[in-house]
């Protein structure tokens, strides 16, 4: 059988490792211009092809892909004349692996239903090396047919690939996941901050403390920037403020208190007030070190 067709919308670090790997493996792209040249010029570089609007890469894809940082910039290329809604072919699948809000998801789900197309939420899991190898973590979900005929592209991508349930089941499960990883990365990140207020050796505590139940990926993450100023976990700040607004949000819509929550999104907007939006999440280390005093 050929493979399908596939337009691709987001072309930052992700995408552009992501189309790069769907390349490598045979399938045709159409790529939409993204503010950063650079990931689009490779992949015409590769053979891909260059739509004027979202609707043309509708027009010319059986798959359309958005990696994109928020719900109002998936929403954006949706809708309008020249969006996605407009140009899909009947038995389409579009796939947003960005984190999104579940809300939203839905909502385009239901207007891409009525559209004779498919909407299927696929986070992802791991870092941009991972995506240009076909080693992210996926975690779909959405109608089960479209998910198994979108199956063998999501192989390519993915060492691992979740099917999860009905749609938006996946970015509900990243926006927990991402709230809580961000929760423990400012934890850890003020447990060595006030170790050095007590004038505790950074590396003596993680050694106490990651020989325990507590010892985490994240606890590693933050430790390496900590002890060795590496960082292991490119996130900006900024970014995990959106996810962890976006949990807040989820949480809201939900009609549930979220307590835990409201610790990490102080901590955030307080780091990104003071100019450390840009900044990883394992740096707060160094913000909180600088701002420990009352």
């Amino acid at each position: 059988m050929s493979k399908p067709t596939i337009g691709f919308i987001g072309l930052g670090l992700m995408g552009s490792a992501m189309v790069e790997c769907m390349q490598k493996a045979g399938y045709d792209v159409t790529v939409l211009g993204h503010r950063d040249r650079t990931g689009i010029e490779a992949a015409l570089g590769r053979g891909a092809t260059e739509a004027a609007n979202a609707r043309e890469v509708a027009e010319n894809s059986d798959i359309v892909m958005f990696c994109m940082g928020t719900s109002a910039h998936v929403e954006s290329r949706v809708y309008g004349e020249d969006g996605v809604l407009a140009g899909l072919k009947d038995g389409a699948i579009v796939i947003d692996f960005g984190t999104s809000l579940p809300g939203s998801t839905k909502k385009i789900g239901a207007d891409m239903a009525a559209k004779g197309a498919t909407y299927l939420d696929a986070p992802l899991g791991r870092t941009p090396a991972h995506a240009k190898e076909g080693k992210l973590n996926i975690m779909c979900s959405g109608d089960k047919a479209a998910y198994d005929r979108a199956k063998p592209v999501l192989d390519a991508l993915g060492e691992n690939v979740f099917h999860l349930g009905e749609l938006g089941t996946g970015h509900t499960i990243k926006l927990i996941n991402n709230f809580f990883a961000m929760t423990t990365a400012c934890a850890m990140s003020e447990a060595f901050a006030l170790g050095d207020k007590a004038g505790v050796p950074r590396e003596k505590l993680y050694q106490v403390m990651s020989a325990g139940p507590l010892h985490s990926g994240m606890m590693d993450f933050v430790k390496a920037f900590a002890t060795e100023k590496r960082i292991d976990l490119a996130f900006s700040m900024n970014n995990a403020a959106k996810d962890v607004g976006y949990y807040r949000s989820m949480a809201e819509e939900l009609g549930a208190a979220s307590r835990m929550s409201a610790c990490a999104a102080d901590t955030l907007a307080e780091a990104i007030e003071a100019g450390w939006g840009d900044r990883m999440v394992p740096e707060m280390v160094d913000y909180l070190a600088g701002n420990i005093q009352k």
